[in-house]
């Protein structure tokens, strides 16, 4: 089973454009007046449509797993609003967050191995 996330933006070439250039994504205009980005396997879609009634929001985290999460790190560290830096989690996994340009909290995570410190 496989999980898409609809969420309102405030432009769609910007969002492109952060994904694409910041995150590395690979972006594409899809059904009328969305966009969906994708790293990975891993896939979010966005619009500028007020289907909901409401500016963009999210209350949440979401997660993406990569399998080298301080390399990718290290390559986009410099390009976003960092939240929390790369750091082991108690919970096991290694990870770091950003804010993306819609506001938007994003994790990158991979299972911690005991070599990580």
């Amino acid at each position: 089973m496989s999980l898409n996330l609809l969420l309102r933006c405030h432009d769609l070439e910007a969002t492109r454009r952060f994904y694409q250039e910041a995150l590395g994504f690979q972006a594409q205009a899809t059904a009328t007046g969305t966009l969906t980005v994708e790293h990975d396997g891993n896939s979010l879609i966005f619009t500028t449509e007020d289907l909901w009634g409401k500016p963009p929001g999210f209350s949440g985290t979401i997660y993406f797993t990569l399998a080298d999460v301080d390399g990718y790190f290290a390559g986009i560290k410099d390009r976003v609003v960092i939240a929390w830096p790369v750091q082991n989690m108690p919970y096991g996994s290694r990870e770091f967050g950003i804010e993306d340009c819609n506001g938007y909290y994003l994790a990158f995570q991979q299972a911690a191995t005991s070599k990580r410190r």
